[in-house]
């Protein structure tokens, strides 16, 4: 079978060459000329088979031959809003990851216990393209820039919300059992936040729940925040999924 060579094109449509970038990785790793088939993934739900039409140093055009919409395989948006922690890499681990098994939007959110309060949106949306690409997916997730904890609360009002934390104090369910109920109107959108290392203050647990956030457990084990939104992520996925 023929490889089949994904590039992302948010313009696919309008335009008629490669963004920067994508048309650098053809001409010059893939080595791509006049005539060669590739998909287009245009982030909004479709892809369109194009062939190479010209080439030159920096530019990479081509001609669409099919547009293929897609069926997305999960329902609602399902939006994961994390602390970042300490060691980037590991955010970035979480992007990617998230985004292979399907996630609409992403949020960072500065924490009273926080242990990162600056990030590189563009470098985790570099990583988020490329793991569209490679998890062919026809959907690009948004990526939203570091946000005070209180502002997102406040701004945040839509679909079936969930906060994440470890306080025995304030009665917690299990989210996946939660994300199984089909009395909860998930179509609508969900939300999981997701606190850091030292988890969410008091304070914040509080503030989101009077802004109706549910409390919720992600099981029996602490776990680290990366792996804990990744986590959130499987479980929505196994309820939201279309099949």
């Amino acid at each position: 079978m023929k490889e089949q060579r994904f590039f992302y094109a948010p313009d696919a449509i309008q335009s008629n060459q490669l963004p920067p970038d994508e048309a650098t990785h053809a001409l010059r790793v893939l080595r791509l000329g006049q005539g060669d088939e590739i998909f287009l993934i245009d982030g909004k739900g479709s892809f369109h088979r194009a062939v190479v039409s010209l080439t030159s140093n920096h530019h990479c055009c081509y001609e669409i031959v099919e547009s293929l919409p897609q069926v997305k395989p999960w329902r609602g948006h399902l939006h994961i809003a994390m602390a970042p922690t300490k060691m980037m890499e590991r955010v970035e681990w979480m992007a990617e990851k998230a985004t292979e098994i399907g996630v609409d939007e992403f949020s960072f959110l500065d924490c009273r216990f926080s242990e990162r309060r600056n990030l590189k949106v563009e470098r985790i949306g570099k990583i988020i393209t490329a793991a569209v690409k490679q998890s062919r997916k026809a959907w690009m997730p948004v990526v939203n820039p570091l946000v005070a904890f209180s502002r997102f609360i406040e701004n945040h009002s839509t679909g079936v919300r969930f906060i994440a934390h470890c306080y025995e104090e304030y009665p917690r369910q299990d989210l996946f059992q939660l994300l199984s109920d089909p009395a909860l109107p998930l179509d609508e959108g969900v939300t999981v936040l997701i606190g850091p290392e030292g988890d969410f203050s008091t304070d914040e647990v509080e503030l989101a729940i009077r802004h109706g956030f549910i409390p919720v457990s992600l099981g029996e084990c602490r776990l680290r925040t990366e792996t804990a939104a990744l986590s959130a992520v499987m479980m929505a996925q196994l309820s939201l999924r279309n099949s």
